[in-house]
């Protein structure tokens, strides 16, 4: 849906975008073809031309910086599909407190394979590993994850696009915690997994410290569930969304031809 995307263009709001969907004017290409045939408000058409050039070529070249500096918080869903071969589903997890140092763990997961960074082994490694992705997803974030990263790691850019699940779902109505939504979309956990918390995830943290290998064993496991089933949950709020921007329009998926492409 990026190449469909029009308001992250200075001066060109939703109800601009609808309108030129409505007009007909279903991608960038479309616009650049014929500029003038298409009304887009306060924005002229020099400037619409300039940044939709400066965005085909940005996507060309997949240029994560320039979209995460464009697109705004609400509107990085739309980037998904087009980035996701570069996308890493994150999670942390922390001992209690909130510094920096709190950091026990991080879980990444590429949709394709796991893995787990550990504090006193190779969390150190998190600056060079996130620098290989184009596109970050959570669960909240950027209430928690980001900023305590930020801490931990402060010579980390984080110029990637970030997706949060949590607020992207909340704009198509599906709220309350990341366990709680998993079961309202029939995602199961195991049975070691099932019923664990955050505040679960600091106790086995601690009993791991004790010497319990088990615990690590178990937390590992709890956190790679966690960044598995973001994935599952980053296509049902992208297809809502998408579904939501087109209803908003008063166009069908068919009437709209371009703007749904098999993802």
């Amino acid at each position: 849906m990026l190449s469909q995307t029009f308001r992250h263009v200075p001066g060109l709001g939703g109800l601009t975008e609808r309108s030129l969907w409505q007009q007909g004017c279903t991608s960038w290409q479309t616009y650049l073809d014929n500029p003038k045939e298409f009304r887009t408000g306060k924005v002229s058409q020099d400037e619409m031309r300039q940044y939709l050039e400066s965005s085909v070529q940005a996507l060309d070249e997949k240029n994560h910086q320039y979209f995460n500096k464009v697109l705004g918080a609400k509107n990085t869903w739309r980037a998904w599909p087009e980035f996701k071969d570069t996308a890493v589903y994150l999670d942390i997890e922390t001992d209690g407190g909130q510094s920096g140092e709190s950091i026990t763990m991080v879980g990444l997961y590429d949709g394709k394979e796991f893995s787990c960074l550990v504090k006193d082994d190779n969390l150190g490694s998190f600056p060079d590993v996130i620098s290989n992705y184009g596109m970050i997803i959570t669960f909240f974030g950027a209430g928690f994850d980001i900023p305590m990263l930020k801490k931990g790691f402060p010579s980390v850019r984080f110029d990637q696009i970030h997706i949060d699940l949590c607020f992207a779902l909340k704009q198509v109505g599906i709220r309350g915690g990341l366990k709680k939504i998993e079961k309202q979309m029939g995602i199961a956990r195991s049975d070691e997994t099932d019923g664990l918390s955050g505040l679960d995830a600091i106790y086995l943290w601690r009993r791991f410290l004790r010497g319990e290998d088990e615990a690590l064993k178990t937390l590992i496991a709890y956190n790679e569930e966690d960044v598995v089933n973001l994935e599952v949950l980053a296509q049902i709020a992208y297809d809502r969304l998408k579904a939501t921007e087109l209803r908003s329009a008063d166009i069908s998926v068919r009437d709209f031809g371009l703007f749904a492409p098999k993802d």
